[in-house]
């Protein structure tokens, strides 16, 4: 007898474990009919696409701006044709084609209302500011401009890392060659090689942000006035260069008086700082801004002292930005440029 309850009550567990599985799987049916490839219209409609992952934050912040010695004014410069054009070795270098015609149409129509009311707006958008401001007094140009031929077609423009970096000519530039018919080939590099660029021979005009060697540029013989303006540099754009750092400030450069005293504090420190070490209108504005008596210049020698905090990078805005995010440490870059870093979650490529 208990022989045959023992075996009814295994019959009776193995069909109740039956019984539960088909009825999960009914249930689970019922919940979330299969899809037809008819489209049915008993199909449940897909859920919402998972969002794309949030870019990495960005922990450099903007410490100092706005301080009167940190303005950061951009020039435009046609190339002399006849210009004493020399080679990487000082050599003087002939035969060399500039293209004057188009170097003019560029320049005229980034002094134009529709180029710089481009130039001015850029950012509002993304930003809920301008990224350059017009520059009070600028030059500007309100004739024809002539479009292209088979031979004046190809402009090259070499400017600096800030301006490209920020995008302000991947937003201007395309306007301009599908109205007029160019194409213009943009070198970037800093200040000081993109000038050199045009010395060898290498670029028609340049968009630089740094008055000496600007001056020396055109005291040299390498630019000339254009028809229907006063100068060779025609400065018309500007923004200012600010003082960044990791969010902590461990240097306490946002509470210093002035741009000056937190240099000092970041050296008084030895605070990690990228120097962009390569020429460029920022780092010749980054040289003006260290204590005196430290002596930090251009040269290696008058830092070697102080390569446990200074770095100098030889490298552009933003693989510079890159760098003193992963130092946590303190940079000089444009405005422009470190919003799109920001932006761009500390990615530049």
């Amino acid at each position: 007898m208990k022989k045959s309850i023992s075996c009814l009550l295994a019959l009776a567990m193995l069909l109740g474990t039956l019984s539960a599985c088909g009825g999960g799987q009914a249930s689970s049916g019922s919940q979330q009919p299969a899809s037809s490839s008819t489209g049915s219209s008993t199909s449940q409609p897909a859920g919402p696409a998972p969002e794309a992952p949030a870019a990495p934050a960005v922990d450099t912040v903007i410490l100092k701006e706005a301080d009167d010695k940190m303005i950061n004014t951009y020039t435009l410069l046609a190339v002399n044709p006849d210009a004493p054009f020399v080679d990487a070795d000082g050599k003087a270098v002939a035969d060399v084609a500039v293209n004057t015609a188009g170097a003019e149409a560029l320049i005229q129509w980034l002094l134009s209302d529709e180029g710089m009311t481009m130039a001015a707006e850029f950012g509002q958008a993304d930003f809920g500011d301008s990224l350059f401001y017009l520059l009070e007094g600028a030059p500007s140009y309100s004739g024809d401009i002539a479009a292209a031929t088979d031979e004046t077609k190809t402009i090259r423009l070499s400017t600096t890392t800030s301006v490209n970096d920020s995008g302000l000519l991947g937003s201007l530039l395309p306007v301009f060659e599908g109205k007029y018919g160019y194409t213009v080939e943009v070198q970037s590099a800093g200040t000081g090689k993109a000038i050199a660029a045009a010395k060898y021979g290498n670029a028609d005009l340049i968009l630089v942000h740094a008055k000496s060697q600007e001056e020396a540029f055109v005291e040299e013989g390498f630019s000339y006035v254009l028809p229907g303006f006063e100068s060779e540099r025609l400065s018309f754009l500007y923004n200012y260069f600010v003082l960044c750092g990791p969010s902590d400030d461990p240097a306490g450069v946002k509470d210093s008086a002035s741009v000056l005293d937190a240099f000092a504090a970041i050296a008084d420190g030895k605070h990690p700082f990228i120097s962009r070490g390569d020429g460029s209108g920022t780092h010749t504005k980054e040289l003006s801004l260290w204590p005196e008596a430290l002596g930090i210049t251009a040269e290696a020698e008058s830092f070697v002292d102080y390569t446990d905090w200074y770095t100098s990078a030889n490298a552009g805005m933003g693989e510079c930005l890159v760098m003193a995010e992963e130092t946590h440490g303190y940079i000089l870059t444009d405005k422009a440029t470190f919003l799109t870093f920001q932006a761009n979650g500390g990615i530049m490529e």
